[in-house]
């Protein structure tokens, strides 16, 4: 059993790994044992945009881990331009922490990731979950940089957090599940990450531009279970590109959401947290 501080994210300690001279931070908590559930995260995300409720009710049952990459947050280095050496990193940094089996929960730009991770490493992954996401050759990834710059200048004009225009949708209910899941990220109050970095925004819009017109990866070689799960309404990803990948995938299941959007996960987390703990357990 762990204590309630253990299974608490705005209490977990930040730590710290060296690994081939570069400097990761991490968080982990929940019951160590069995296979830990690896985060990879969004475009312009660290370790404190993670919503609370979703880690808290996943690490009441399971040991959880979730890191910043090369160049994000207080991670040394700088950020590469493309997503398979930003799974190269996320590799070796799961790598050195001893672990010969995970399972991956990759959101948005860290669903790419965490596809590249386990296309070029099968041994290490023993089940995928793809949320808010995209694949290789989608397309549409390479709007992007667009629909980024137009939240972030009607957020500018309304003096909002960008998120409540990329995540959610415009209705009251879309709202409402905004103003919820940014006040949930400010729970935290100390020993708080280092925000996004502007190196760090471009190379990563250069990076999702790259794959959304990089060549399809073959995703039948995906054999590992797979859990899909999005938004009705993504307007970041398209929610059709969630089916792709669902159909794609051998071994997949997909969840879609009503009335949302890309951060369907976080507008529905009182439903997905277990509808993930079974997937993973099952």
């Amino acid at each position: 059993m762990t204590n309630a501080q253990e299974t608490s994210w705005k209490h977990t300690p930040t730590k710290t790994l060296d690994v081939g001279g570069l400097t990761f931070h991490y968080r982990e908590l929940g019951p160590r044992g069995g296979t830990p559930l690896v985060l990879l995260h969004h475009f312009t995300a660290v370790l404190d945009d993670w919503d609370p409720r979703l880690i808290d009710g996943v690490a009441a049952h399971r040991h959880v881990i979730a890191f910043d990459n090369r160049g994000i947050g207080a991670t040394g280095g700088k950020v590469p331009h493309t997503i398979a050496e930003m799974a190269a990193d996320a590799t070796s940094f799961i790598r050195a922490l001893g672990h010969d089996h995970v399972d991956l929960l990759g959101f948005s730009l860290g669903g790419g990731v965490a596809q590249e991770v386990t296309l070029n490493n099968p041994d290490l992954v023993r089940r995928l979950v793809l949320t808010g996401t995209g694949h290789r050759g989608g397309g549409g990834l390479n709007r992007m940089p667009l629909i980024v710059g137009k939240a972030y200048l009607q957020a500018a004009l309304t003096r909002r957090d960008p998120r409540y225009y990329l995540f959610f949708n415009g209705n009251a209910t879309g709202r409402k599940a905004a103003n919820d899941y940014l006040t949930r990220l400010r729970e935290r109050a100390g020993d708080r990450d280092k925000p996004i970095s502007h190196q760090a925004r471009i190379a990563q819009l250069k990076a999702i531009r790259e794959a959304g017109l990089g060549e399809p990866h073959d995703l039948s070689k995906i054999t590992q279970p797979t859990l899909v799960a999005n938004g009705d309404n993504d307007v970041m990803v398209a929610s059709s590109q969630s089916r792709t990948l669902a159909e794609r995938i051998p071994n997949a299941q997909l969840i879609i959401y009503p009335d949302s959007g890309h951060g369907g996960i976080f507008q529905y987390h009182e439903r997905f947290v277990p509808a993930l703990l079974a997937f993973l357990a099952s």
